[in-house]
């Protein structure tokens, strides 16, 4: 895979495909401090790099977290996320066993679900009229 900026290319296709995704804890508990948000920071792009993908920021605060992602089209988002989370869940609860008791009612750190939304350079509406406008061949 070749990168020109923020544009890549593989074999077959060139692309720039972004993610937003938010991560709420189980039952939205205050469990991180800024070391577990380092931490999470580390693991989260060492499960990016896995999948050929690139966490481009990162933040978060006790009981959500935010990424930007940018990954490769043959990569399901729903399989990139569910790999975050898993890893990271199993990741701070063996080195953090002080969570525990955040999610002792549930043996889980994380909620079932997630936001994951699309990101472009350019806004929806830019996109909407530069298609509108191309010509059609009579």
């Amino acid at each position: 895979m070749t990168q020109i900026g923020d544009i890549r290319s593989g074999r077959h296709c060139v692309f720039v495909l972004h993610a937003y995704l938010v991560f709420v804890t189980k039952f939205r508990h205050k469990v991180f401090g800024d070391r577990h948000l380092t931490r999470l920071e580390e693991i989260m792009r060492a499960v990016c790099a896995d999948f050929e993908c690139e966490l481009i920021e990162f933040n978060g605060d006790g009981e959500h977290m935010h990424l930007l992602v940018n990954f490769p089209p043959k990569v399901a988002l729903s399989k990139l996320v569910n790999s975050l989370k898993g890893v990271s869940s199993r990741r701070m609860r063996q080195e953090f066993p002080d969570l525990g008791r955040h999610y002792y009612q549930a043996n889980r750190l994380w909620s079932a679900s997630y936001f994951a939304g699309s990101v472009s350079g350019a806004p929806l509406t830019i996109l909407h009229q530069y298609i509108e406008q191309q010509n059609r061949p009579g």
